[in-house]
């Protein structure tokens, strides 16, 4: 092995786990970009050590995104960290918060070839959609008897919504991401995936980022089949499983 190269991939390692951009579009960093692709054994010690770590590298757009794998309890989040970090208490507000980020997948989404032309998404735009996966999911039924909530399941997250108001009655509480109001729950989860770099907001109008994308696409390929089954999709829906 080259100790050039060994150096040089290190370089780029660090460069992504910081949350850095690889890019043949960037001036800093087009050479590593180019050199990461021409260098057999660069790309090789790069890939073998990320395997190894358990992280994916997904490219988009002339550029290199690092996400943790399945599973990562060294670079992934737990549930209780993000709880902690979205301003949660419950397990069935963060499978909420999960079903929301399905749900704007979904929506950029229709199948596993074709990147939908919307280029962004309201938050009354996901309320709604979100109802409408829900609605399909619980077969029409909205209400459930108490003992038939369970934390981890689908008509868990179903009672909750159902119980939230579209948005609090307060004036200065109306557009405030919280857990009181389905709203609000849904600016809770855009607030964490604007700060994960995934999308951007302009005049509630919220836009995926080339990252959002990168990530996006390789998570629709390799685990769309359950997620777009459960939540009320159809056509071609692969025969990958979901295992998150």
């Amino acid at each position: 092995m080259d100790e050039r190269n060994l150096e040089k991939a290190l370089d780029i390692y660090s460069a992504l786990i910081t949350g850095r951009e690889i890019s043949a579009r960037s001036k800093d960093s087009r050479e590593m970009y180019e050199e990461f692709y021409a260098n057999g054994e660069l790309y090789d010690i790069v890939t073998k050590l990320l395997k190894k770590l358990g992280l994916r590298l997904y490219e988009y757009n002339e550029a290199l995104y690092l996400t943790a794998g399945d599973g990562n309890k060294v670079f992934g989040y737990t549930n209780d960290e993000l709880k902690r970090i979205i301003g949660l208490r419950l397990n069935k507000e963060l499978y909420l918060v999960y079903f929301i980020i399905y749900t704007a997948l979904l929506h950029f989404y229709k199948d596993s070839s074709t990147y939908q032309t919307q280029e962004f998404v309201r938050a009354e735009d996901m309320i709604n959609e979100v109802s409408e996966r829900l609605m399909q999911l619980v077969g029409g039924n909205g209400i459930f008897d108490e003992d038939d909530e369970n934390a981890e399941s689908f008509k868990a997250v179903s009672i909750l919504w159902d119980s939230l108001p579209l948005i609090l009655s307060t004036d200065n509480e109306r557009n405030k991401a919280s857990r009181g109001s389905r709203t609000g729950f849904v600016k809770l989860t855009f607030n964490f995936l604007e700060n994960e770099k995934l999308f951007v907001e302009n005049g509630d109008r919220y836009y995926p980022t080339d990252r959002f994308r990168a990530l996006a696409e390789n998570y629709f390929e390799e685990y769309k089949g359950k997620i777009y089954t459960l939540t009320g999709g159809a056509g071609n829906a692969g025969d990958k499983q979901d295992q998150s």
